[in-house]
Formats: C-alpha cells, structure tokens, sequence
C-alpha cells in the first residue's frame, strides 16, 4: 500500500497556481483523510464519517489543517457557517433569539460529549456563552442532565437544514439530515431524533370522530371539480391520509384510526402499497418511537407540484368549509410547488410522483450541471493503424471518428458543457495507462457500429452451481478479467482469456532479479501461482458490490459487514479495509479515472473515498432510505446515488452538493447507467421500468416498459447508439437510445413546469428481448469491440 499511497498522494498535494482548490480541501461535507508529507492534514476525533471541517489554517507552510466536527453536529455548523469557519460561525451568532440559544447550547453538548475540546472552546468564545452554557450539563458528562433535550433540539438542527435540494438552509451534502438516523462519526447511539420533538405538531388535534367526515368531505370536492384540476388535487390524499392517521394514532385513538385507515387506504395509489404496509402496523402511540417510515414524513414535507389554479381552487374550498384540521396539515406538513400555467394531466402526474416524499422541488434541478467530458490527453497512435483506416470499407473511417468525438480523445476543441480539467485533481496518466488507451484506440477501428439493423451478439457467462449465492459482479473496462461477489463472503475472480492469474514473488525472490531487465514486469510475477481463479477471503458477511479500477491493479468489494475493501490484483490480498459505514453497504464503484471510489448503504448516505485516505472525502447524505447503487459521472465530477426511497439524486463530487432530484420510479432503484457523451442517465428499478434523463435540464425524457422483475443492471454501448437492461426476470432486452434521445422537448417551459411529454409506446425503441433458461442478469458489459457480455447465477426452478 506504500507504493500506492506514494503514486497517488501526489495528487492531492499538487499546488495549482491558478485551478480551485484541491479537492480535499476545507468543504462543507469535507473530512480529508492523512497523507504523507506537506498534504492536508486533519485532526481525526472518534470513528469513521466525516463532517464539517471547522477551524483555522495554520502550520507546515501555510498548509490547512481543519478540526473535523463529527457529522451530528453538521447540520447546525453547515447552517450557521457554511464555509465551515468558528469566525462565519460568529457572525450567525449575533443577536441570537432564545431558541437558537437553544440550538447552540445543543450543539455545545454535542461537542462537550464527543470530547471535542477545541471547536467547542472557539464556539463558545465567538458566542460569548461561557457562562450560559454551563448549565447544559457538567464538563466530560456523556449523559448529563440536559443530554435528552441536547438529542431533541439537535434532532431539530438537523431536521430544519432540511432532506432535499441544495437550499440555502439546507445542508446538502455536508450532513446527514435528521431523516437519516445519524449512524456515522463518533455517536455511540443511534442519534434518532426525540419522538416528543418529531411529534409535537401531532398534538393540534380536532375532534377525533370528525376525521373521516373532513376527509370525505375533500374527497368529494375532489371527485366533483373540473377533470383539468382533478388529478392535480388528487395528489393531496395520500399525503393528508398518511398525516391524519398519524395524528390519529399519536393522540391515542386508536380505533378512530383504524376506522380511517380502513375506510380510506383503498383510495391511494396502487405504488405507495408498501409504505402503507408499514404504516398499518402502526398502530399504538409507543409504535411511533424510532420508526423510520413516521420520521421521514414528519421531517421531509412531502412536495407536491400543483398549478396556480388548482391551488387556489383548493384554498378556496378549504376556508369556505372552514376545514382547519386539514388546512393546517397542508400548511404544517406539506410543501406545495406552484407553478403558472396549464394543470398538468393525470398521465403526466404520474410519470413524475410515486417516490417517499412525493415530487423534486424544481429549485433541487436548477443548478448548472456540467456534464460534458474532460479533454482527452493527445497521444501518438502507430501509424499502421492510422493507415488501416482507408484499406476498409468505406464504414470503418467513419466509425471511427464519432467514437473519437464521443470521447473526446484526440478532439481539440473543449466541450462547451464540460467541467474545466483542474476543476477536481484527477491522477495523471502512467505509462502503462497510456498504451492501455493506444490499444483502445485500436480496438475502437474494429468496433462494430451497432443500430436497429445490426445488434450486437450476447455471450452470458453463467454462474452454474453457485451455492454460496452470487451477489455481485464487475468486468474489467478490457473484459480480461470478471469477478464474483458471493452470500458466503468471498470475492471469486476469474480470467476469461487464455491468460492465467499469477501472482508476484516472494520477497526473497524479487530480490535475485535483475531490475534493469526490460521484461521485470514479467520476471516479477510467479508461474507457479497461475490459475484461472483466485478467492479472496476477508469481508465477514456476503459481498454486495465490486468494481475493478480502470488500471486492473486493484479491485474494490463492499459488504454487509459494513467494510469496503481494495484487492491488489498483483498478490491477491487485501490492502486496506475502509471503514466508514456502520451497516451494510450495497454497491461501491471506481471512478473512470481511478483513484476516487464511491460506496453507498444502509446508512442512507454514499460516500466518496480516495484510495490513500483511509476516511471519505465526501460524504452525500439527503436519501430517506438506503442507497441501493452508485455510478460515476464520465468525467468525473459527479456522483449518482439510486435509493429505495424511489428517487436519484446526482452530487457534486467538488463541495458534496445535492445538483438534482429525479422521481418518477415507484419502487426502489437497483441500476444506474450515463451514456457515454455524459448529457443523459438511465435508471432501472424494482417497478420493472427503465427511466431516461436529461441531466443538463433534470428532466425525464423516456421510459422503456418492458421488464417484468427488478431492472438489476443497465449498461449504454461504446458509442451510446443501444442500451442493455437486464433484469431478474430472466431476460436481457436491448433498446435504441438514439431514437430515445432524438428530439427532445427540452424548451424553458417544459423545464420549469414539468409537462413532460413522454411517447406512447416504448415498444417502438425496443429491438430485442433475449431470454434465458432459469437465470437472472445481474451485470451487463459492452467490450470494446460492442461485444454484450451478461453474466448471472442460474436458478433452478
């Protein structure tokens, strides 16, 4: 691992006179791990996680040296000083109203608790609370007396920075919201958020036998009103029925509430079943404590995106009756998004609702995303093959130049949307990654250019008696190599070309060759170890994720046992164990540029690592459920997280800010794949659908119905003309992306209020449907030729 910190550590510490600042640098969301000399250093309190680096600059010439505040304590610090300095911190302080005391004096137990001396000391000092804040519980006390009001009023920080969009008062990226039971840093506890805190709106109560009566009451005005402004109203009954059952229950009548849910939960639509499972188990006030489904209603408001007239259709209709208990329940825990113009019909509503906290808010799509591809470095290609191009038919130069655009190799002019190249410190080029894409390049002339006349052919690698029970597989960019994750905790990876898997000599070994020796690479490693597979034994719990890194030097797996690991592929072991996520974590992903890694889990929140820091140097938290899978951007910048919440959020890898939201899927997402000119995203959940977006506008711009199971992986072409989904339904389906994306209503209007026109019939895109025998695809991969690799695990039936 030394040799890899020194390759890579350089990285980070590279001085850019004119670029922004290196990416570990103080962020809000920011917690920059250790390098070696002249790096950034941090001062790490407690366990994994990050948080908000706090304090001054300072030391090794001039080098900044943050105090990490662990991530409970983010939301307030993210709020108060956004630039994550005690002095913004000052500032805020000001003239501060008795509940922000409050909040203050909560966040100074939170440090006083976690043995954060130092921030808790400047905090004070620049809020001029030394006295006040003594009697928030005695010095070194972890639980004094104060400490289940501290929970309740730090709850209440993290709820008020809010779980969507990049707001000025929310925390974006740099905190887990209250939404998300706080389950990374140093909190020993769960740090759920005070049930008397999270309920105390519940408490406004009417007249219990009335409910269903106010209920009826709305249903009936709904049902009634002009069919234009029908189904933009309809989207008020599951919110409010949800939010009156709540309030039921929480006040103690419980067969009132049982009574209404009966009556009325046939009414809701068919996606939100689930939740409504869960919420019919509640049933008694004590039920409520700790649940997580109750938690994200109450501390996200669900966003409901209605247009001028029928929003004060429904006011009218509310004050008219003078139906307070609903009004306040629109008020207290709803967020309605209006627009000017045309309602929207019952079609176009339901391609966009059916997540946990109903629609995006249009603001969370607003900010300028740049999905264009970095400039390739120039690199000389051998003539001969330069040569090759006019010997061909008359196809082949011409399939080669879009390829060279798409990618941007070799193309001197920038991306007009493209990312400026220094935006993020990227790893510059070996050598060794430079004939790697020389002998890309040479594939790509004998690519096949693929279309609705000419699909590709399918190899599926199935995994025949696979007991332990695969649960994760990843392909190298070069398809030499595939690897197995497995239910029994091992990483199994295999060489699918005659080439056999050797590993490096012992060190007694090494030391009697000759080093000067051109061929060393190949003295280096051991015949005797060659093999087709390899086992790689170390995760307590099945691996849920792997990914090979664009080198094929290192392989990364995630687990249940909360760990990410990094694989040499030179020694087949392991060489650094991540750890940063409590609960089980399901997808993990190298960047396309290596050194970043992404992980995602149960904790609700993804995580951006680099390889030599041994914590993340981002941490992205907004989801109201588990991350399910995680995808880089092409160049780099960005992140996409899909969630069992039923929504994707993309980040900004630079500050960990939430860009956009996309809903639409009604059940949670499983895949995630960016064509390859970086301007859309396709998304494959549960529901059996597979979602298109334009990133650049946040917009939907397809959906291909086709799949009967949960779409469990989705992968573009080389060229972006087709793309691959396959899914637990045994079949692997192909569809024409060109035609998806072709024409596209993408005008400011459609932009601003949604109307989005999608085609009526996908099976117009869809070019072919291939089954299998008994086995569900687990992993799609295009080789560099545009050959379709599956592979999957067969099940018998």
């Amino acid at each position: 691992m030394a040799a890899l910190a020194e390759e890579q550590t350089e990285v980070v510490i590279k001085p850019d006179p004119e670029g922004p600042p290196a990416l570990p640098a103080t962020q809000p969301g920011d917690c920059p791990g250790e390098g070696s000399g002249g790096s950034h250093n941090s001062s790490h309190n407690g366990g994994g996680g990050g948080g908000v680096a706090a304090s001054s600059a300072g030391g090794d010439g001039g080098t900044p040296k943050p105090a990490v505040v662990p991530p409970a304590a983010a939301a307030a610090a993210a709020t108060a000083a956004p630039g994550g300095a005690a002095g913004a911190a000052a500032a805020a302080v000001e003239g501060i109203a008795s509940q922000d005391r409050q909040t203050l004096l909560a966040v100074l137990q939170f440090l006083r608790r976690s043995n954060l001396r130092e921030s808790e000391e400047i905090l004070r000092r620049e809020a001029r609370l030394l006295e006040e804040a003594a009697g928030a519980g005695a010095p070194g006390e972890v639980d004094g007396p104060g400490a289940e009001a501290t929970s309740a009023l730090l709850s209440r920080v993290a709820a008020a920075a809010g779980p969507t969009g990049p707001g000025p008062g929310s925390g974006s990226g740099a905190a887990p919201t209250a939404a998300a039971p706080a389950k990374v840093g140093v909190v020993a506890v769960e740090d759920q958020p005070d049930v008397s805190a999270v309920l105390s709106a519940y408490n406004q109560q009417g007249d219990p036998a009335m409910y269903e009566e106010y209920y009826s009451g709305l249903k009936h005005f709904i049902e009634c009103s002009l069919d234009c402004h029908r189904a933009e109203l309809s989207q008020l009954f599951y919110p409010l029925f949800v939010h009156m059952y709540l309030e039921l229950v929480y006040n103690q009548h419980e067969n009132e509430a049982k009574s209404f849910f009966e009556k009325f939960h046939g009414d809701q639509e068919c996606y939100y079943q689930d939740d409504l499972r869960v919420l019919s188990s509640l049933t008694k006030k004590e039920h409520m404590k700790g649940n997580e489904t109750m938690l994200d209603f109450r501390t996200s408001k669900f966003v409901l995106r209605i247009s001028r007239d029928s929003y004060q259709l429904l006011k009218r209709h509310l004050q008219e009756k003078q139906n307070n208990q609903i009004w306040n329940i629109v008020q207290e825990h709803l967020y309605i998004d209006i627009f000017d113009g045309m309602p929207r019909s019952k079609q176009q509503i339901d391609a966009m609702v059916g997540s946990l906290a109903g629609e995006a808010k249009r603001e969370a799509n607003k900010a300028k995303v740049f999905f264009g591809l970095l400039k390739e470095p120039e690199i000389e290609v051998p003539l001969d093959d330069e040569d090759e191009e006019g010997e061909n038919e008359e196809g082949k130069p011409k399939k080669k130049k879009p390829k060279k655009d798409s990618m941007g190799s070799k193309s001197k002019k920038q991306d007009p949307n493209a990312p400026p190249q220094n935006r993020i410190p990227l790893p510059e080029l070996k050598d060794s990654d430079k004939l790697d894409k020389i002998m890309n390049m040479k594939e790509t002339t004998k690519r096949v250019r693929l279309g609705p006349d000419c699909l590709p052919s399918i190899c599926f690698y199935t995994f025949l008696n696979a007991y332990q029970g695969l649960t994760a597989v990843d392909v190298t960019d070069d398809s030499s190599l595939i690897a197995g994750g497995f239910a029994d905790s091992t990483v199994r990876v295999w060489s699918v070309t005659p080439k056999k898997l050797r590993s490096v000599k012992t060190a007694t070994d090494l030391s009697l060759i000759d080093k000067e020796s051109d061929d060393v690479l190949e003295r280096i490693m051991d015949e005797k170890t060659a093999s087709e597979l390899k086992i790689l034994y170390g995760h307590s719990g099945p691996v849920y994720g792997a990914s090979f890194s664009p080198d094929r030097n290192y392989l990364l797996s995630s687990s249940e046992d909360g760990t990410v690991r990094l694989w040499s592929l030179q020694t087949f072991t392991c060489l650094v164990g991540y750890k940063g996520h409590n609960y089980p974590v399901w997808d993990t992903q190298f960047s396309p540029y290596g050194y970043y890694f992404v992980s995602g889990g149960h904790d609700r929140v993804a995580r951006l690592w680099a390889t030599d820091h041994y914590q993340p140097l981002r941490i992205f938290a907004g989801h109201l459920a588990d991350v399910n899978c995680t995808r880089f951007h092409p160049n780099s910048n960005y992140v996409a997280t899909g969630s069992a919440d039923r929504t994707v959020r993309l980040w900004d890898v630079l500050n960990g800010n939430c860009v956009r939201i996309f809903t639409g899927h009604k059940g949670p997402i499983h895949s995630l794949a960016f064509s390859p000119n970086g301007r859309f995203l396709a998304t494959g959940a549960t529901d059996g659908r597979v979602l298109l977006w334009d990133i650049g506008h946040g917009l939907m711009v397809g959906e291909l119905k086709g799949h009967t199971d949960t779409v469990c992986s989705l992968k573009f072409s080389r060229d972006g003309e087709i793309l691959a989904s396959g899914s637990m339904d045994n079949t692997v389906r192909l569809w024409d992306a060109i035609k998806a994306f072709e024409d596209l209503e993408t005008d400011d209007f459609t932009t601003a209020t949604g109307h989005i026109n999608l085609p009526e019939n996908s099976q117009d895109l869809l070019l072919g449907t291939y089954m299998t025998k008994s086995t569900p695809v687990v992993h799609l991969h295009f080789t560099r030729r545009n050959l379709v690799l599956a592979a999957g695990a067969y099940s018998p039936q």
